[in-house]
């Protein structure tokens, strides 16, 4: 059911709402921004961040990724404050590339590391018109990834993590790297899984 809003025409009726609705979406929609502008946006206007391992700074800013992503976050977040009605509680998620090794054999830590090798250059100068910044892949054990999030500019404004896998992995490194995330390095981060939930017998 839904509230009758008025008649177009002959026999259109329609609704103020998205329809079909769903209870609480506006509370689970994410926005991906990559600079102030869209950051602010995204806070302004009622929506979480994502905010990845891309990002454009701006012209007086230098290209210090951590630095750069942790004042668009705090844009963000300042943005939700003067908009908290319609936005309620803002949210900040980041997205990077992790590879934990804890449980890797010899040949995956060579071919991991191979891949990450051939991303890092991307990662030491901006990129294109805009000076587009790439976030470097983290690879190494869980520990030392960990230590590496914490001091992380970034990784020290967010709420929550959004670990992305390489595309071009095989399903047993994909098996290795969710276990070791899931077992290590989430831990190591604060995270514990909710319980398991079992069919009603």
């Amino acid at each position: 059911m839904r509230d009758f809003s008025g008649r177009q025409g002959v026999v259109e009726e329609f609704s103020n709402r998205v329809e079909p609705h769903s209870a609480g979406l506006r509370d689970r929609l994410w926005y991906g921004a990559a600079s102030r502008k869209s950051a602010v946006w995204a806070g302004a206007n009622g929506f979480n961040l994502l905010s990845s391992s891309v990002i454009f700074p701006e012209a007086d800013q230098e290209p210090d990724f951590a630095r750069i992503q942790q004042s668009q976050i705090r844009a963000f977040r300042e943005a939700a404050e003067t908009s908290a009605q319609a936005h309620g509680q803002a949210r900040v998620s980041q997205g990077l590339v992790v590879i934990p090794t804890d449980s890797a054999s010899p040949g995956q830590r060579e071919k991991y590391q191979r891949y990450v090798d051939e991303r890092t250059p991307r990662t030491r100068a901006p990129q294109g018109a805009r000076g587009m910044l790439f976030a470097a892949d983290l690879i190494g054990t869980s520990d030392e990834i960990a230590e590496q999030l914490y001091a992380h500019a970034g990784f020290q404004e967010v709420d929550e993590v959004a670990f992305a896998l390489p595309f071009s992995f095989d399903h047993e490194d994909y098996i290795q790297i969710l276990t070791d995330i899931a077992s290590k390095l989430g831990p190591a981060l604060g995270w514990t899984p909710a319980e398991v939930r079992r069919d009603p017998q």
